[in-house]
């Protein structure tokens, strides 16, 4: 799944919530640190019975070695919509994936 996902990243298509879109100006979080983090990533979490849909957690790092977490729909909706992202705090992810 995670193939897909970068190829529609590559491809751009991809939206972000309005929630997501919040976050990264908060957070300082750039479409470019996104796609490199997508580029990167591993699904870390999984969530195929979410409220809102289907969707997974997306673990990886920037070209800069900064770690993001890519919450975003699975490949099957058109766009994939990044539903939240940040910055992981190291105290409390294990290695920032668990």
């Amino acid at each position: 799944m995670i193939e897909l996902i970068r190829e529609l990243f590559r491809r751009n298509e991809y939206e972000y919530s309005l929630h997501a879109l919040d976050q990264s100006i908060l957070r300082r979080i750039f479409t470019r640190e996104i796609e490199e983090a997508v580029e990167d990533g591993e699904i870390i979490e999984d969530y195929p019975a979410d409220k809102y849909g289907p969707s997974c957690l997306i673990f990886g790092f920037t070209s800069d070695r900064r770690p993001l977490h890519v919450h975003c729909t699975y490949p099957q909706r058109r766009p994939v919509k990044v539903i939240t992202l940040c910055q992981p705090d190291p105290v409390q992810w294990i290695e920032f994936r668990r």
